[in-house]
């Protein structure tokens, strides 16, 4: 059946609206409204309407990149609205003033002090605070809150590793027992009914996606795991640091954390629980001179008479139904360029010189599905919301 379209045009104040309907072959109903470029929006009276959103969101640290992309994210959330924001340093600002590109989003509660925050009218929170600083301020909370926190400080379900690898004892383990692991496409059902979700590091989002499904279908080796990743500047904050000045980053790749990154007990410990055995990888981090984005280039040994085409098989399944993870088509390979902005992730698997051993390929933007894309993920789902809501950017390029 051929579509079919009618229009129908308007007069506003002087202005013209067209509206146009054009119905599609599966039946399905678009409206298009277009007009001359003299109509305002303030004449149309919509484009900065407060509307009432039906879940109320508290986001603590406000101030920093992975705050900034809450905000991003939900501008055009439609049931998530923002109530409280938090950012000690910046209390009494306005988000404008500390984050020039939201001067538009003028429903922004002013930031106040977490100490002076008021949760009475918040049903869910954002915690973007820094490791080490979430967990006592978490234990505080309001009972009955959604909480998704992007820090560190829920990820180890082992409290005494994480006092081995951050350098300080935990400071809520019986909070640490209620965690939820927020991996969304692995532990989609666990954090359905979660009341805290510690929210994946980046490097561990991207390293995990391929790997744990080729781990489970016994595909691959548990020794011998070799990765190299790499990360855009942001991955490391905001704060103001002499190894993140662009004359130190600029023209040049910084290795990092080397056998001591704080994302390895977190990616051994997923990879651990798909194995039902003790997994242990080499990993080793690069800062590159860009703002976004994360590549991860993953070696493996593969089990005995398994090719590599067995393992773009087992991924091509394990995510056939998922909107937000990728394998791309044989031999393309994936590039941060083509998920900057965007939740995706990307994959491809290929066949190594080496006999018997394949290079993995994954790509994130590591402020996204690294971070603040994955835990509105994870938050959609924790509220019975369709988990892409609030998610459907295209990726920017170039």
């Amino acid at each position: 059946m051929s579509s079919a379209t009618f229009s129908s045009t308007c007069f506003l104040k002087g202005s013209e609206v067209k509206v146009s309907s054009l119905k599609s072959k599966n039946g399905n109903c678009k409206l298009h409204v277009g007009g001359s470029t003299s109509l305002s929006a303030k004449r149309l009276q919509i484009s900065n309407a407060k509307q009432e959103k039906e879940v109320r969101v508290a986001l603590l640290g406000a101030s920093g990149y992975t705050g900034a992309e809450i905000i991003r994210l939900l501008a055009n959330h439609p049931y998530f609205g923002i109530t409280v924001m938090t950012a000690d340093r910046n209390a009494g600002k306005s988000m404008d003033s500390v984050f020039p590109h939201f001067i538009t989003q003028k429903d922004l509660p002013v930031l106040v002090s977490t100490s002076d925050a008021d949760f009475s009218d918040v049903d869910a929170v954002f915690c973007c605070l820094p490791h080490g600083t979430t967990q006592e301020i978490i234990k505080g909370l309001p009972k009955g809150l959604k909480i998704v926190d992007l820090s560190a400080d829920f990820r180890l379900r082992n409290v005494s590793e994480y006092e081995e690898w951050y350098g300080q004892p935990h400071r809520a383990p019986d909070l640490q027992e209620e965690a939820v692991y927020g991996l969304t496409e692995i532990l989609r059902e666990e954090i359905k009914n979660a009341h805290l979700v510690a929210n994946p590091g980046c490097y561990p989002t991207s390293i995990q996606l391929p790997l744990v499904p080729l781990i489970k279908a016994n595909l691959i080796e548990h020794k011998n795991i070799i990765v190299d990743a790499k990360s855009g500047v942001s991955g490391a904050g905001r704060g103001a640091k002499v190894a993140n000045l662009y004359t130190e980053l600029t023209e040049g790749i910084m290795s990092y954390g080397v056998t001591r990154h704080r994302h390895v007990p977190e990616i051994e410990q997923g990879l651990s629980d798909a194995a039902h055995s003790k997994v242990t990888i080499s990993f080793t981090p690069h800062l590159m001179p860009m703002t976004r984005g994360m590549q991860s280039t993953i070696y493996v040994e593969m089990a005995s008479g398994v090719t590599a085409d067995n393992l773009y098989q087992q991924l091509k399944v394990s995510y056939q139904d998922e909107e937000f993870v990728r394998l791309l088509e044989k031999d393309a390979v994936p590039r941060t360029h083509d998920v900057r902005g965007s939740n995706y992730c990307y994959i491809n698997v290929f066949p190594d010189r080496i006999p018997g051993r394949a290079i993995i390929i994954s790509v994130i933007d590591n402020l996204v599905k690294g971070a603040s894309g994955q835990a509105l993920q994870n938050l959609n789902i924790m509220m019975g919301f369709p988990e892409n809501t609030g998610l459907g950017y295209l990726p920017l390029f170039p």
